[in-house]
């Protein structure tokens, strides 16, 4: 499908705002990703069970330890900033980490507990030990593995990214009721902060932070809320209740990035709202040639749970078959965005339209928008 936008083939070209004119680019040398499935470049993969075929067939042909049909954002960040795709942290095959290493994990929540051991706190002291085993290989005789590693004045000068959190709303809304999940932010966001300081302290200074998107929009979060009536559902069919709780969540976080800027000197920080723009693909999606963005391509909840990548045949009915082309999807799996739905994310977000302050991706170690 023609994404249109100014991309160039298989990638991002996204011209950046004149306001930044002011600011030479960054050149940022490294990425460091920290997040759930929405950015899990094959860490919950490595560490547990494959994610299996179809993920993956649209680009890159075979699994990728992505829960996609191809590229996530976190993919489309690194093209933008000229990099490659980050290896996941946890995978020990044909991995390189001298531009950045991804620490997210699919099922990962800001607080512990929920889907995965891998929490945001066990994310900070991965790096934290990765930072120092790498420093004491670099500072060895030995050059074995020194290519793979990133250069020690590297760490101060990456991009440190954030997707995560929405995990942390998802499964308080299956265990608590919306107002117990509202209630629950400041504290969630108490762990976000401390993370963040802890990065500091390890000499982060660019942070580029994504808010979380409407949940209520998931088709897996539809199909098993209770209430389908005018009141709980918005015009797009997704659970309004669940989305406010979102958009609460949000802004209490971008509260909190404009404390972090007062409090840590000379750090940088973007706030970015993908909400918006994951909400405008969804609330467009027809106009854009998507099908019903309530829809998904692969696996079932309808009757019967198939996960992506698993088919069941009952009383002679085949559950689980993916949809011939992803890319008509808005959603790839009933949770997880499509390839082409995070192209269209991206392209709104990377060039700073939707950022606070409103500077592109390769702007983000200024501590402030130009005046």
């Amino acid at each position: 499908m023609g994404m249109g936008g100014g991309i160039a083939e298989g990638g991002l070209s996204l011209s950046s705002s004149s306001s930044t004119s002011k600011y030479s680019s960054c050149e940022f040398p490294a990425i460091y990703n920290f997040g759930d499935s929405n950015s899990d470049t094959g860490a919950r993969s490595a560490a547990f069970d494959a994610v299996p075929p179809p993920n993956g067939e649209t680009f890159f042909g075979k699994p990728s330890g992505r829960f996609c049909d191809g590229r996530l954002i976190i993919d489309f960040i690194a093209e933008k900033l000229g990099l490659p795709y980050l290896n996941a942290y946890l995978d020990s095959v044909g991995t390189s980490f001298r531009i950045g290493a991804n620490f997210a994990v699919g099922g990962a929540f800001i607080r512990q507990g929920g889907y995965s051991p891998f929490h945001l706190d066990i994310q900070i002291s991965q790096f934290q030990q990765f930072k120092a085993r790498s420093l004491q290989q670099l500072a060895g005789k030995s050059v074995a593995c020194k290519n793979d590693l990133p250069r020690p004045e590297d760490f101060s000068k990456a991009l440190y990214t954030f997707d995560i959190g929405q995990n942390d709303l998802s499964f308080g809304f299956q265990n608590m009721t919306e107002d117990q999940v509202r209630a629950s932010v400041p504290d969630i966001l108490d762990q976000f902060s401390w993370a963040i300081q802890r990065l500091y302290n390890e000499g982060a200074r660019a942070f580029w932070v994504h808010n979380t998107g409407p949940v209520g929009c998931l088709p897996y979060a539809v199909i098993y809320y209770p209430n389908k009536d005018g009141k709980h559902l918005d015009q797009n069919g997704c659970v309004r209740t669940q989305n406010e709780v979102a958009q609460e969540f949000n802004r209490q976080l971008k509260d909190r990035i404009v404390q972090l800027r007062t409090r840590l000197p000379g750090a940088a920080f973007t706030y970015v709202d993908v909400y918006s723009a994951k909400y405008d693909v969804i609330s467009t999606a027809r106009n854009q040639g998507f099908v019903d963005p309530l829809k998904f391509c692969c696996g079932t909840y309808y009757g019967y749970h198939v996960d992506c990548g698993k088919r069941v045949v009952i009383n002679g009915t085949v559950y689980g078959n993916p949809c011939g082309d992803p890319s008509r999807y808005v959603s790839w799996d009933g949770i997880h965005y499509s390839q082409a739905a995070n192209h269209r994310v991206a392209i709104r977000i990377l060039n700073g339209s939707l950022s606070y302050p409103p500077i592109p991706i390769t702007h983000a170690c200024h501590s402030s928008s130009p005046s």
